[in-house]
């Protein structure tokens, strides 16, 4: 009896013994199966979509082309994606984008319409959807490749700069030119607002296929700078002694006042915008330029659009591009905004590129109180913008010459939210993850115009704004900075902010105009949380010139600042002490832009100049 127990219960322990072999050899079959899925996935994912992008060894990879259906219906071959995958958006922050009762368009009265090419459409769903990814990761090209950098707008230099003297030097200059003013006398001269140049350093393959000079081809240190300027012509320089890289670019059309943008992974296209017409002419468009060959690709934009209620147009904006769409965005001063695919087809090994875009998809905004330009009456309001738009992921933020800040939907073209700005703004906003608080942040302020009191010299006061980007409604707003402006040279805040990184992380850096004396100006930082004054430095003359920081390798901040007579500070960006200055001459009207530890920008005294920091 005590033997047969003892035989059955090892017979049923060799049977789990058994049971427990098979379901362990069943879970290691699948968990190599799982492995093997998801380094497969992995490797799929990783080849993202299938044109240009970087390997990280200075070379871009093969590019092909596949046919996609465009927002009009029609089909064509488009190089997508590449470098950076802007479509995938990795940040922490997951906030739902919608209005309160607070800054409902409904509140300001403001109505919209749609238009696809011409044609009133009654609503529209983006087939190929918008959908940007993090600033960090807007462009896989090394350098500046649009205003302030990113489509967070966040800044104007690339790399850092070993500092040990903090003191700028001059090292090269390049002659301009000029073109006769549409509107009567004078001239457009040099390099005007926003004015920013592009500098970038090309991967190895894409400049064996550009018109480079052939010792600037085989230059493998070359970092271009692309600048359009007022008179009309791109320049193309070497960033290292401003020679000529290539030929300029002559439009044929008016001034460049605003700066150009670059297709970010590397396909390359160039964007540049009119923002004025020459004498008896009316050339004034957005131009696409191929950077093979230097030839025109594509325009849009004209005077005699139908849809456009503001008779002024020009496009001072930055355009941004989403890689995986196809997309270019930009805001046109005739209170257009405009969407396009573009039908890209590059193909590097021939080295060829075209576009064949789609109807245009346009949004037009107006409220009883918007009326054409030159109405200076109190509650008139103007259409049109002149700001670059900061994008997240599918919601584009712009502020207009109507005094208002607006939240689009791309993928709808939707108006979401609506905040009052006082008066015609020309600065870009900024744009802040807060992983913190689920949720981002916009810092914004206007220039001094409609909303300025007296005659001849005017007066009035502009504040600062920090903004919930979700829902539009104002976190903090400072106390106006009183200021003063006179015709054709606003006062406030024409340039765009430095948001800070590293040691100054916490502050948000402004130069305001003509305060407190109407031809002074004061450069102010304030804590982010705040809104509270942390230092402040005045400026015998005032700027319109965007402030740039700029980084040691350690973190060390230097803020560069340029003013209205010619002068270049660079200034303790802890503690606002000025450091160093060096005169250029004549009116900086426009943005710097800082690679490594040369920074490049134009004056109104016809000159492009390259500056050293030490």
């Amino acid at each position: 009896m005590d033997t047969r127990r003892t035989n059955r219960e090892s017979l049923e322990r060799h049977r789990r013994q058994r049971r427990r072999r098979f379901v362990l050899r069943w879970l290691v079959l699948l968990g190599c199966v799982a492995i093997v899925a998801l380094v497969v996935l992995i490797a799929v994912r990783g080849c993202g979509s299938d044109a240009t992008g970087t390997d990280g060894q200075g070379s871009t990879s093969t590019s092909t082309s596949r046919t996609t259906e465009s927002t009009d219906g029609t089909s064509g071959t488009v190089s997508t994606g590449g470098g950076s995958d802007t479509s995938s958006p990795d940040s922490s922050v997951a906030m739902s984008v919608a209005a309160t009762a607070n800054t409902s368009p409904k509140k300001f009265s403001i109505s919209t319409s749609i238009f696809k090419g011409t044609t009133k459409i009654e609503s529209f769903k983006r087939q190929n959807t918008i959908s940007f990814g993090p600033g960090k990761d807007y462009t896989s090209l090394q350098g500046i490749v649009t205003f302030r950098g990113n489509n967070y707008r966040e800044g104007a230099s690339y790399g850092t700069a070993d500092v040990t003297l903090a003191q700028l030097e001059p090292i090269w200059s390049v002659a301009t030119g000029s073109v006769a003013k549409s509107g009567g006398t004078g001239a457009w001269t040099g390099s005007g607002w926003t004015g920013q140049p592009l500098i970038v350093k090309w991967p190895a393959d894409l400049k064996s296929i550009m018109n480079l000079k052939p010792e600037k081809k085989a230059d493998s240190t070359l970092t271009e700078v692309i600048y359009p300027c007022l008179d009309g012509n791109i320049y193309f320089l070497d960033l290292k002694d401003g020679s000529y890289t290539r030929p300029s670019i002559k439009s044929g059309g008016g001034p460049f006042k605003g700066t150009a943008s670059l297709y970010p992974n590397g396909t390359p296209i160039l964007f540049v915008g009119h923002g004025e017409n020459s004498p008896g002419k009316d050339l004034v468009k957005a131009r696409l330029y191929s950077l093979i060959d230097q030839k025109l690709l594509y325009t849009f934009g004209t005077k005699t659009d139908p849809n456009a209620l503001r008779k002024f147009h020009a496009y001072d904006s930055s355009a941004l591009f989403d890689v995986k769409s196809d997309t270019i965005i930009e805001p046109g001063e005739n209170g257009l905004l405009y969407t396009i695919k573009l039908n890209t087809q590059f193909d590097k090994a021939a080295g060829t590129l075209s576009v064949s875009p789609g109807q245009p998809i346009k949004l037009r905004y107006t409220a009883p109180s918007y009326k054409e330009a030159g109405d200076n009456s109190p509650n008139a309001r103007w259409w049109g913008m002149e700001d670059s738009a900061v994008i997240w992921r599918n919601y584009a933020y712009i502020a207009d010459n109507g005094g208002k800040l607006m939240c689009f939907d791309l993928n709808t073209m939707k108006l979401v939210w609506v905040q009052d700005v006082l008066d015609d703004t020309n600065t870009t906003p900024v744009f802040e993850e807060s992983p913190e608080d689920n949720t981002c942040y916009i810092y914004i302020s206007t220039s001094l115009h409609i909303t300025a009191t007296g005659s001849g010299t005017r007066k009035g006061g502009i504040p600062i704004w920090k903004i919930n980007a979700a829902t539009g409604e104002i976190v903090w707003e400072t106390t106006p900075y009183e200021c003063y402006t006179i015709s054709g040279v606003s006062g406030g805040v024409q340039a765009t902010p430095v948001l800070g990184k590293n040691d100054i992380s916490n502050l948000v850096i402004y130069p305001i105009a003509r305060t407190p004396n109407v031809g002074s100006g004061i450069l102010v930082a304030l804590d982010r949380n705040t809104g509270k004054e942390v230092w402040r430095t005045s400026l015998t003359n005032y700027s319109w010139s965007s402030p740039v920081a700029v980084y040691t390798p350690q973190g060390k901040s230097y803020i560069v600042q340029c003013d209205s007579v010619g002068n270049m500070f660079l200034i303790d960006g802890k503690t606002g002490k000025v450091l160093n200055s060096i005169s250029l001459g004549t009116n900086i009207e426009a943005s710097p832009a800082v690679f490594g530890d040369t920074i490049v920008v134009g004056t109104r005294g016809q000159k492009i100049f390259g500056v050293r920091i030490k």
